[in-house]
């Protein structure tokens, strides 16, 4: 990264300092004039203008620069270069949804159905009991003026085909689930590294000021499994981290000020807190932790008209409110955070996500189909299917899928045989699986790479996780070997020293 230019500071206040005596009248007044510049009004002026200069210049600086002295470090951020995207909302489906059940027509796998798999060397599934190749038990079709191929699984969805830009090649290192979502999230296999939305929010900041730069939406019906720890802000500033807001009651816990202080009380108290906070900042510069808590404190403040505004939908009319599902007990819980994500998003929040399944090893509410695909994903698919294709529908309505990129991602695939001879499941699949992206820079309609006959690897085109980073990266003006941030000794960025923007799938 670029070095951030330091602040000027002004020149101490009080006592006027002596000048040595001097038989040069000349330098004597030079030294007098000099003084009376940076002491009166005119140097106060002038200290400022150079501060605001300095905050200019390091705009300038591109994305990720740090921020001058006492600025917001959610402060919006100028881009590297012209931004297609200007905000993400990233779905993640937890559990591994398979795609020769939903996105990746297979006819072979109907032909060959209860064959052995040949011709792909050894067969090593995670749970090591490789079965017979497997039809999907859902209906493909084309759709749409692009001809696109889905399942009947995802009705809704399908109605909004050419509006996506499918990535049918997708490859992941590993067939563990935690392992994969670290690097879904952060192109790590290990925990630790900042997520995608920290590094936006660190590269891009947010263009509200009284709501957080990334926003996570768990499922409501269980957090996905380590929690936080999925949006966490790793090495880069504290500030950096998701904050969490939940679907239903308090969006957030003990935001709300309890009816047993008054106001004078909270206002004491805070006061009380930001000055014990700043004189331990001070006495801990280099702390980013305790800098990221004052500047929650502060931010919470806020957050305590701002969030309570995003959360309530009474403005939403009727229609709205059945286009995500909100009058269904099965799509409602989806709904809400869909219908959240895009009040958030319209308000500046930069970086939107949400999870659809939670905890692993609860096939009822995530997709990891192991025993029975069919009966799985038909679940699964009955809550996310709706809002999801509403939240695309609004958006475009709206005029904002023009400047907003929709992410949707699973951690991996799933094996185009059962797990197990006779069963109904299928295991993990890193070696090809299926994401989508909509809106801003993207080519609708669209279809990248390809798997082989049976959906087992990749036929053409194969994308690492590195790639759809970088390209994310690229949407939102971003150059991801520039967005950088020095840790232990290594210059660290979300790609790594890998990735290469998908440039054929860019409009």
């Amino acid at each position: 990264m670029m070095t951030p230019p330091r602040t000027p500071r002004a020149g101490k206040t009080g006592t006027r300092p002596e000048i040595a005596p001097s038989q040069d009248e000349g330098a004597l007044a030079r030294r007098r004039f000099l003084w009376e510049a940076g002491a009166g009004l005119s140097g106060v002026a002038l200290a400022w203008l150079l501060h605001e200069e300095a905050r200019a210049l390091e705009r300038s600086g591109g994305a990720g620069a740090a921020g001058a002295a006492g600025a917001s470090p959610h402060g919006p951020r100028r881009p590297h270069f012209l931004a297609q995207a200007s905000r993400v909302v990233h779905v993640f489906a937890c559990g591994g949804v398979s795609h020769v059940d939903t996105y990746d027509h297979k006819p072979e796998l109907e032909r060959r159905a209860g064959q052995e798999l040949t011709d792909k060397g050894k067969i090593d599934t995670f749970f090591g009991r490789p079965g017979r190749l497997m039809p999907s038990p859902f209906r493909f079709r084309r759709h749409g003026r692009s001809g696109l191929w889905m399942s009947d699984l995802l009705p809704q969805l399908a109605a909004c085909v050419d509006d996506l830009t499918f990535i049918y090649s997708m490859t992941s290192k590993t067939a563990n689930h935690t392992p994969a979502t670290f690097q879904m999230n952060t192109g790590f296999t290990m925990n630790g590294f900042p997520c995608m939305g920290a590094w936006l929010s660190y590269g891009l900041g947010s263009e509200n000021q009284d709501l957080p730069a990334f926003v996570v939406l768990p499922d409501p019906r269980q957090p996905p499994a380590g929690g936080a720890i999925n949006w966490t802000s790793g090495f880069l500033p504290a500030v950096h981290q998701g904050v969490a807001l939940r679907a239903a009651g308090e969006p957030i816990a003990d935001l709300a000020t309890p009816a047993s202080i008054s106001p004078a009380q909270r206002a004491a108290a805070m006061g009380l807190l930001a000055r014990m906070n700043r004189e331990l900042l001070e006495a801990h510069p280099d702390d980013t932790a305790l800098a990221a808590r004052i500047r929650a404190y502060e931010l919470a403040a806020r957050m305590q008209v701002s969030v309570p505004e995003a959360v309530r939908f009474d403005g939403e009319s009727p229609a709205t409110r059945s286009l995500y599902g909100l009058d269904s007990p099965e799509t409602a819980g989806f709904g809400r955070n869909c219908l959240l994500a895009r009040r958030l998003l319209e308000r500046g929040v930069r970086f939107v996500q949400l999870y659809h399944g939670g905890a692993f090893g609860q096939p009822r509410i995530n997709w990891d189909g192991h025993e029975d695909v069919a009966e799985n994903h038909r679940r699964q698919a009955s809550s996310m299917d709706g809002p999801l294709a509403g939240l695309i529908h609004d958006l475009k309505a709206r005029g904002m899928l023009e400047d907003t990129l929709v992410l949707w991602t699973t951690e991996f695939g799933r094996t185009p045989i059962t797990e197990g001879i006779g069963a109904k499941g299928r295991d993990h699949h890193p070696q090809c699986f299926t994401v989508w992206m909509a809106g801003a820079g993207l080519k609708p309609g669209f279809g990248h790479g390809a798997s082989d006959e049976v959906g087992y690897f990749p036929r053409e085109k194969p994308v690492e996780v590195y790639d759809l980073h970088a390209t994310v990266l690229h949407l939102l003006g971003i150059d991801h070997e520039r967005l950088t941030f020095y840790h232990n000794g290594i210059r660290r960025r979300l790609t790594d020293v890998h990735g290469r923007v998908i440039r054929e799938i860019l409009a």
